[in-house]
């Protein structure tokens, strides 16, 4: 199934809703935040089940990208010889059945070998709806439908708490149950999308060869950077630090948890929606530096806050702050390489991000057991703030 990319205006803000390809990357991206939110609430019941550590526990987001961190490259190189309809296709019923069959494991070492499984699922999904934005869209235009993206992402995300603390409430293993709701979007992609039309690489060397030599340049090196680390620190602090910190000390329930995390990315949907717009006037250089600024604020803040309810606020700040870099990284990489390689070129940025999602849960675990939740929480609000200056001055 092959068509001729949609007709866009290069330089309208407007998200062209009746598009098929952006109706089956919306749903698919709605699907993909199932792999973490929906379990983080969890993970304290999780923990208890199987009588293990909060780091041992924290291992069920981090193995979740293991494999999504090395083979993503070949993942990318697939979806730009193969298609990408065809890996999103079948990710999609990969990420679907193998999320299931989580529900009916009494083991946790088992449940730990399936979930790499389903991080390579989640991989594909990743990659691929992405890179369509990338093949159809350009200019404002691909900020404004890579924000509408970013805020299916987060609306998935803000959901999803709340419902895996209400499924865990059930049992330890309900929230499992949730994956099956993406075989629905697997036959729904399936039947209606339609292939881009690209220049393929036939030739695996050139193809290497040719992805990497795009990806050259000092700019490239700081938006892949600020993939990372949007990731270490959204992953790390509020994913699973902030559930181990709001039990500990203000002994909120999964539900409160999932309503702290919910607060966070009900502000990413809003920022995310009108990355489009902003894109008019700043350049994706400043929304990024912007970004980290704002996750500055908001990780210094649940330092400073005194009850529950301040560290829900101060959240919102780090929601802001995802809305703003990641939609801009996602448009900055696509336009700085040709339809030929753009799948590999963001698989890369994929394995930068599966990387800073595995090593963010198991670093601010490690740490805490020296440095406790809260001042571990400044240290990143700071680290936040050092890497704004970075983007500020090196990509000048």
């Amino acid at each position: 199934m092959t068509t001729v990319p949609e007709d866009t205006t290069p330089q309208s803000a407007t998200v062209p809703w009746r598009s098929t390809t952006v109706q089956v990357v919306l749903a698919s991206t709605f699907l993909a935040p199932l792999g973490v939110p929906l379990i983080s609430p969890a993970l304290p019941v999780v923990r208890d089940q199987f009588g293990i550590t909060d780091a041992t526990a924290s291992l069920l987001i981090s193995v979740y990208f293991l494999t999504g961190i090395v083979l993503s490259p070949l993942i990318g190189m697939l979806a730009d010889r193969v298609g990408r309809r065809r890996v999103l296709v079948v990710s999609l019923f990969a990420f679907s059945l193998s999320g299931g069959a989580l529900a009916f494991v009494g083991s946790f070492d088992l449940l730990l070998a399936i979930r790499l499984v389903q991080g390579t699922a989640a991989a594909g999904i990743f990659i691929a709806t992405v890179t369509l934005i990338g093949d159809a869209f350009s200019d404002v235009q691909r900020n404004a439908v890579l924000g509408v993206n970013n805020a299916m992402l987060s609306a998935g995300a803000a959901a999803y708490p709340l419902v895996g603390g209400a499924l865990v409430a059930v049992a330890w293993n309900a929230p499992f149950l949730a994956y099956f709701a993406g075989l629905p979007v697997a036959v729904f992609a399936f039947l209606t999308l339609e292939e881009p039309v690209t220049d393929r690489e036939p030739r695996r060397l050139v193809y290497i060869r040719n992805a990497l030599s795009t990806l050259s340049g000092r700019s490239t090196a700081v938006y892949f950077g600020s993939a990372f680390a949007t990731e270490v620190l959204l992953f790390g602090s509020v994913l699973t630090a902030l559930p181990f910190l709001l039990t500990a000390q203000y002994g909120l329930s999964p539900v409160g948890i999932g309503l702290v995390v919910t607060a966070a990315e009900v502000v990413s949907i809003v920022v995310s929606s009108q990355n489009g717009r902003l894109a008019r006037s700043l350049s994706n250089r400043l929304l990024v530096a912007g970004g980290f600024a704002s996750f500055g604020i908001g990780l210094v803040g649940t330092w400073l806050a005194p009850t529950a309810l301040f560290v829900g606020v101060a959240v919102t700040f780090v929601g802001a702050g995802l809305g703003l870099s990641m939609p801009s990284v996602d448009a900055a990489i696509s336009g700085l390489v040709s339809d030929r390689y753009r799948a590999g070129a963001l698989s890369i940025r994929n394995s930068t991000t599966f990387l800073g999602r595995s090593l963010g849960p198991v670093l601010f675990a490690g740490l805490a057991l020296t440095t406790g939740y809260r001042p571990l929480l400044l240290g990143a609000g700071l680290a936040a703030f050092a890497w704004s200056l970075v983007v500020l001055l090196a990509t000048r």
